[in-house]
């Protein structure tokens, strides 16, 4: 059974939400009445470390790739310890950052949500416009997508750092997942760590 797209879905990504099927297992959560659009930058890109849970998602048709994006406006995208990347929610800054868009059910999102520690203030879920959307009615048309932004507690000392119009292959030579890190300090005090380190 196919489903439909929602109104925050414009009508023409409808590739994307046909081939979006009910899970087999019946969970209502596959449900795209209640999807979103969200726009990643940095390590659920294709190719990049984080990749496995997107793959992992559309697998399990909690997800679609919808198209490669760019920032309506600027943003600041820079990196921090191990080569994170940190999307700052400073706009009009820093450069219109490109990225992709995926349609993620509820499901999907609680499971990003988990990865990107938003119950912990790694990060914060927040709405951006994101524009050249292939399978839009044109790819200046500007849509709405949740973007994982820094959390708001940190943000603002991290703008010092290099502004990236997209975290590349290069900066993710350097990435370390998080299996790899050191054990006992919390991802926050890795952060400020490493704000200190650069003032």
């Amino acid at each position: 059974m196919a489903l439909a797209a929602t109104s925050s879905v414009p009508p023409a990504l409808g590739i994307c939400a046909t081939s979006f099927q009910i899970s087999a297992r019946g969970n209502s959560d596959s449900s795209l009445g209640s999807s979103s659009l969200v726009f990643v930058y940095g390590t659920l890109k294709k190719g990049f470390g984080n990749e496995w849970l997107m793959q992992e998602l559309v697998s399990q048709q909690h997800a679609c790739f919808v198209s490669a994006a760019t920032t309506k406006l600027e943003f600041p995208l820079v990196c921090g310890p191990f080569q994170v990347p940190f999307l700052l929610n400073f706009p009009c800054q820093g450069h219109r950052v490109r990225g992709e868009v995926y349609l993620v059910d509820q499901a999907g999102l609680r499971r990003l949500d988990e990865l990107e520690g938003l119950g912990k203030g790694h990060y914060e879920r927040r709405s951006i416009l994101v524009e050249g959307l292939e399978r839009s009615l044109a790819q200046s048309q500007a849509v709405n997508a949740e973007a994982y932004f820094a959390g708001s507690s940190y943000a603002v000392e991290m703008l010092g750092a290099p502004h990236l119009p997209s975290y590349s292959t290069v900066e993710a030579e350097n990435y370390v997942p998080r299996r790899n890190r050191p054990p006992g300090i919390t991802f926050l005090e890795h952060v400020q760590a490493w704000i200190a380190a650069k003032k």
